[in-house]
């Protein structure tokens, strides 16, 4: 099976800087949408971020302005570049896939603490 690996996370003072990267364990393997959701404590998961494999994204009205999604096709890899980040941002940040036979595959979630 497909594993998605994440990396980037971590803590961060406010107004800092995060960059997160979700990258497919396997080659050569096919997604259409992929994006970022994360959940907060006492919180359900939500939409951060969605990118279509055509570059079309959709961010959560939270994050517009501040954060940026992208992907590279060819390394069945996405990106999220969060900036200006605040306290309320402090989630487990989860990558989402899914393939063009229209499989769900998630990553293991990385936590981004944001402190004040």
């Amino acid at each position: 099976q497909v594993q998605l690996v994440e990396s980037g996370g971590g803590l961060v003072q406010a107004g800092g800087s995060l960059r997160l990267a979700c990258v497919a364990s396997r080659s050569g393997f096919m997604f259409n949408e992929m994006g970022w959701y994360r959940q907060a404590p006492g919180k359900q998961r939500e939409l951060v971020a969605a990118i279509t494999r055509g570059g079309i994204t959709n961010f959560a009205d939270s994050v517009k302005g501040r954060f940026t999604i992208s992907r590279d096709n060819a390394k069945n890899s996405v990106y999220l570049q969060m900036n200006s980040l605040k306290p309320e941002d402090t989630a487990v940040y989860y990558c989402k896939a899914e393939s063009i036979l229209h499989m769900v595959y998630w990553g293991q979630g990385t936590q981004v603490t944001v402190s004040s």
